[in-house]
Formats: structure tokens, C-alpha cells, sequence
């Protein structure tokens, strides 16, 4: 990276924007990430789920709102279902954040050397390499929030107002991808209120802004009503069987790891910024947007770590000029040079913690090597390899041990067969892949399949995913164990779970269907 050179600075003041360095680090990220879509472990569940879900259009889902998933519909019709088109979008989605966290580094008086800084930054950022290494509606997020933020930014630069309209749009889309936009929303509030831009208020703008946000999420809304207000069930049950309690100094504990050890001193860095430094505190505003998503997610008891990963878009364009400022004012021409490859090199490590790069044997290895793992958010036992890893290895697991179950059917049972899955990641496995090996689809109680229904199935002879103890097994007259899913990457309870052919429901399954319930 060039050091500071006061000639790049145009006539009026503003630097120029160093496009061919954002873009650089841009295919950076997309290059990683297709790299990885090549060689990984394989689907995530969480992906096999959404896909079912393309199958299913509708205005919601009970554990996220619509628009991954249509965007999703979209890619499957125009690309395939592949892993390389499935992570294209988040991917690209992610080379974006890259480019606009440099340029709000620019909005914010930066030259080549900040919007160089703050761009590289996000690329190596653990959270936002994982993220963007599968496709979900936590892939889209990071980009969203960054997009309303550089619209504030360049509000304050003296756009025209109108500029409002577009951030609704924005905060609107957000919050159809990931109801977690709100805190983006309420903390624009409180910023606005606690800093000279409630100027802002006394016009008609935000308030368009907020009309614009409320019509573009209201279908959801409706949708939430019509089906009993499934997500508050479902957050609620998170909270209460899922999520791991955490106390707030474990949770800024591992906001470090979230964001690279390196990268600590740097978005620091960009907080003094918007409070100390003249330049900053014009646009205090996305300050106290991140210290408000903090205090949320601090004091909730029970959160994920990466909750708080799209925060620190706002953070990192101010710790990009904060480094300029220090070089310029010092003299320190070799210092951006310097950190940039300290941060280069960390990312270089981490990476592979965050995408799948190493085959399995070997990211063990490194893992205990650098003595590093992805914080743990589920109460549920983590095995040899962190969650984001192990989901990928389920679905070869979980057909192979429903086709040894269906074969060991009757062929007149086959006919008649259903499969009844404990989750969606196993429903979701058997719907992608089991139509290329004979299987019928599965069903499952487990969020948004409970809605789908039991799909016309009698019950009469079922494939059951289950615990030995579990009480699906008791709506059954004769349970018979047919098999068990060995996996040796997979999550500790999927090695629990095996299948059941299970006959004579003891009421018709329409009936029995209620109980099956699972939001969480």
C-alpha cells in the first residue's frame, strides 16, 4: 500500500476514491470464497434448509424473513443449485462490504491509505469470512447495514436529502433479510437524538425513511399475525433451550475473536474517532449505533458472538483515517505499509478457521497448532470440528443411514413410506438428495416444516429420526431401530439420532401433527 501522499487529495478538498485498490481487495474476498466453494466440506444444512424453503415462497418463515430466500429462488432458477452458484451471492455480497466500508472511509475524509486499511480489514475479519462462505440470510447482512451507513455519511456530506428515501429503502431490505436490522434502526434513533443531527427530526425525511422501512417489511408483518406470531416462538425457545448463557465479559471477550486479535487496536481506534476527533463527531450518529447494538447484545444473557459482527462496518472506515491521520501528522510513511501486512499476515492465519481451506485432518491440526476456535454459541456438544464446519458434513451421513432404514422396507412399504425428520438440516438433506437415490421426501416438525404440514402422508409406515428416548417414538404401536448415522465430523447429536421404522399411528398423523411442533 502507497504511503500518504498529500498530491492525491483533489481541489475540494475530498480524496479521490482509490478504486483500484478496493477493487483489488474486493476479488480478493470473492476469489477466497470461491476457492472454498470448490473445495469444501460440502452443503451446510442451514443451506439445504433454504433451498427447501425456495420450494415454498411465501411472505416469512419461522426463523427468517423472506427476502434470502426469494433471492435464493432467483439464483436457483437462473444458475442451479450448485455450492459454486449458492455461494456466489454471498460472496459477491461480501466483496461489496469490502468496497463500501473504503469508500464511507472516504466519506469520512480518507485518502488511498484509509480506504485501503478499512477495506482490507473487512476482508480479513473472521466474522465476515464466515459468513460469506455459505449461503444464508447472515451473508446479506454486513453489506446492508454498511450501505445505510455510507447513505448517512454521505447525508452528512450534503447529499440531497432525498438521500433519506434510499436509506429507508435500505433499512427496509435489511430488515426483510434479517428482522436483527431493527437494532441498526433503533440505534439510528437514539444517534439521532443524542447528537446535533436531530436537526434531522425536524424535517420530513427520516420520518419517510421510517414509512418507506415499515411498508417494506409490513408484508412480513401480516405474515407473522397470520401464523400465530411463529418467530417470537421461536426466539423465545432459542433463548431458553438453544443459546448459551454468557456473561458480557465473556461476550467482548469473544468479540475480539470475531474480529481478529489484530484488528482490536483499529476499530477502537474508530470509536475514539466519532467521539474525540472534530472530523468523527459530525457523524457521532453511527457511533451510537454500535454502542447501542452493544448494550442489546451485552446485557441480553444470551446471544451469538457474530450478532455483533455487521456493527463494525461503522467502525472500521474511522479506524482507517485515524491510522492516516497518525501518519501524516508523524511522519509515519512506512506505518500503513507496516500494519497493513501485520493485518494481511493475521488474516492469512485465520482464515482457515473461518473456510473450509484444509481438508478435515488437517484443520485439526492447525486448529490445536494456533491454539485458536470459533467462539461456541449452542448448548449443543461441539465435536472435533466447529459448527460452521461439522453442519457440512451431515447430509452424506444422514442419506446414507436412511437408505440402509429404506431398504430394510418391505417393497410394499416402500410404496407407502414417509420420512419423518427430527430437523430441518435432515429434511433438508433428504429433499436435495434423496430424490437422486430413490427416496421419498421427508417431513419434520422442526420450524418452518411444522407449517408445510405432514405432506398427505397416512403414518402408517414412517421412517422416524429420533433419540431412543424420545417421545415421537410413543405415537407409534410397533418401533423397530433400522439404523444409526455414523459421522466422524458431524455434531456429537446427530451420532445420538438414528432411524426408526415405525408402524400404527395411534391417531392419524394429521391429528398427531400438532405435537411435532419444534421452533427453536
Amino acid at each position: 500500500m502507497a504511503a500518504f501522499d498529500r498530491s492525491t487529495r483533489s481541489a475540494t478538498g475530498s480524496s479521490p476514491v482509490a478504486w483500484t485498490l478496493l477493487i483489488a481487495l474486493a476479488l480478493s474476498k470473492l476469489g477466497i470464497h470461491l476457492l472454498s466453494s470448490v473445495v469444501t466440506y460440502g452443503y451446510l444444512t442451514d443451506e439445504l434448509y433454504y433451498l427447501d424453503c425456495a420450494d415454498h415462497l411465501a411472505w416469512g418463515y419461522v426463523d427468517h424473513p423472506p427476502l434470502s430466500v426469494a433471492v435464493l429462488a432467483l439464483v436457483r432458477l437462473t444458475l442451479g443449485d450448485s455450492l459454486v452458484a449458492l455461494r456466489l451471492v454471498p460472496a459477491l455480497a461480501g466483496a461489496a462490504t469490502v468496497v463500501l466500508v473504503g469508500l464511507m472511509a472516504r466519506e469520512l475524509g480518507g485518502g488511498r491509505v484509509a480506504q485501503g486499511l478499512a477495506a482490507l480489514a473487512a476482508v480479513v475479519a473472521p466474522v465476515y469470512l464466515g459468513v460469506a462462505a455459505f449461503y444464508s440470510m447472515n451473508g446479506f447482512e454486513p453489506a446492508l447495514w454498511a450501505l445505510a451507513a455510507y447513505l448517512l455519511v454521505r447525508l452528512e456530506n450534503g447529499a440531497s436529502p432525498r438521500a433519506w428515501l434510499l436509506v429507508g429503502v435500505v433499512i427496509g431490505l435489511g430488515l426483510l433479510n434479517k428482522i436483527s436490522m431493527l437494532w441498526f434502526g433503533l440505534g439510528l434513533v437514539v444517534g439521532l437524538l443524542l447528537t446535533p443531527q436531530r436537526r434531522w427530526l425536524m424535517t420530513a425525511w427520516p420520518w419517510l425513511a421510517g414509512a418507506i422501512a415499515f411498508a417494506l417489511f409490513a408484508p412480513h408483518i401480516l405474515w407473522q399475525v397470520q401464523n400465530n406470531l411463529p418467530t417470537l416462538e421461536f426466539m423465545h425457545n432459542a433463548i431458553q433451550f438453544k443459546m448459551q448463557a454468557k456473561s458480557p465479559l465473556r461476550f467482548l471477550a469473544e468479540q475480539v475473536l470475531i474480529m481478529h486479535p489484530f484488528l482490536v487496536p483499529f476499530w477502537l481506534a474508530g470509536l475514539a474517532y466519532y467521539f474525540l476527533d472534530p472530523g468523527g463527531r459530525r457523524v457521532r450518529v453511527l457511533a451510537w449505533i454500535w454502542v447501542s447494538v452493544l448494550l442489546i447484545l451485552v446485557t441480553s444473557g444470551s446471544t451469538r458472538s457474530n450478532y455483533m459482527g455487521p456493527a463494525y462496518v461503522l467502525l472500521l472506515p474511522a479506524g482507517g483515517v485515524v491510522v492516516e491521520q497518525w501518519a501524516r501528522r508523524r511522519s509515519w510513511q512506512r506505518l500503513p505499509l507496516a500494519l497493513a501486512g501485520a493485518i494481511a499476515a493475521g488474516g492469512v492465519v485465520v482464515a482457515p478457521l473461518a473456510v473450509d481451506l484444509l481438508p478435515p485432518e488437517q484443520y485439526i491440526a492447525y486448529q490445536h497448532a494456533i491454539g485458536l476456535s470459533a467462539p461456541a454459541d449452542q448448548v449443543d456438544a461441539i465435536g472435533v470440528m466447529p459448527l460452521h464446519f461439522a453442519l457440512k458434513f451431515h447430509a452424506p451421513a444422514i442419506i446414507a443411514a436412511v437408505r440402509e432404514a429404506y431398504a430394510a422396507l418391505p417393497e410394499e412399504d416402500r410404496a407407502r413410506a414417509g420420512i419423518l425428520a427430527s430437523s430441518f438440516g435432515e429434511a433438508g438433506a433428504i429433499n436435495f438428495f434423496g430424490p437422486h437415490v430413490g427416496l421419498p421426501r421427508a417431513i419434520s416438525g422442526h420450524n418452518n416444516y411444522f407449517l408445510w404440514g405432514p405432506a398427505g402422508y397416512s403414518g402408517d409406515v414412517m421412517l422416524v429420526f429420533a433419540e431412543p428416548d424420545a417421545g415421537v417414538l410413543e405415537l407409534f404401536d410397533h418401533v423397530e431401530l433400522a439404523s444409526k448415522i455414523q459421522c466422524a465430523y458431524c455434531l456429537p447429536g446427530l451420532g445420538a439420532t438414528a432411524i426408526y421404522i415405525c408402524r400404527g399411528p395411534r391417531r392419524p398423523l394429521g391429528e398427531l401433527w400438532p405435537k411435532l411442533k419444534n421452533y427453536v
